[in-house]
């Protein structure tokens, strides 16, 4: 146990510590387990009913970049990938299997459109990282004849703020789909939504049990 970095909230299957909470008070990037925390969130609270969508937690998208195909088959049939209309993978610009990285975006198959929609705060600079596990996991996906679609979608305002759009891209696509079972027509993210979501992560840690 990690007397100097106490755990805040154990939640399925991730794991908040203070120092990851603590990026969420101030100015600062974020790192994998606060977007695993709301992917997990997503998942098994907020749209744990609807088993169309599929959030996948950015450290499995980190190591589906490295997996030989008979590891991502076994990966992607295990949780039922190939049946699900809409995937979600939190991805970033890491080249190492290990954690790092300075850029999120948000890549998402749409399987009614044929078609991955990559949303990326900051201009394009994830695109080719996201064309990469495109074409690692689409044919494994029975999507080989997807298309890829940049989207237009709000830019950051700083350069630390593109994990707090990915997950409120996540959650803001989530529910259009849900209700419109299509990407086509999204509207773009009002930037109060992301001036408003560091607080919001936190009331939310909260009245998980957590500690802030």
């Amino acid at each position: 146990m990690n007397k100097a970095d106490p755990i805040s909230l154990s939640f399925h299957d991730s794991c908040l510590r203070m120092s990851d909470v603590q990026l969420l008070h101030g100015p600062r990037w974020l790192n994998d387990q606060i977007l695993s925390f709301f992917y997990e969130y997503l998942s098994h609270v907020k749209y744990k009913n609807n088993h169309d969508l599929y959030f996948i937690a950015p450290e499995v998208t980190q190591c589906m970049k490295y997996m030989d195909d008979s590891e991502l088959a076994l990966l992607l049939n295990k949780n039922n990938a190939v049946y699900k209309p809409f995937i979600f993978f939190a991805l970033n610009d890491n080249g190492a299997t290990e954690e790092g990285g300075t850029h999120w975006s948000l890549l998402v198959l749409s399987r009614p459109e044929q078609t991955f929609f990559h949303f990326d705060s900051y201009g394009n600079s994830n695109t080719a990282t996201s064309i990469k596990l495109m074409n690692k996991v689409k044919g494994m996906l029975g999507m080989r004849m997807a298309q890829f679609r940049p989207m237009r979608c709000l830019q950051q305002a700083n350069g630390y703020d593109c994990g707090i759009h990915v997950i409120c891209m996540t959650d803001h696509i989530a529910g259009y789909v849900s209700h419109l079972g299509m990407i086509e027509g999204l509207p773009i993210l009002h930037f109060d939504t992301v001036r408003a979501k560091r607080a919001d992560l936190l009331k939310l840690i909260l009245s998980l049990g957590g500690s802030c």
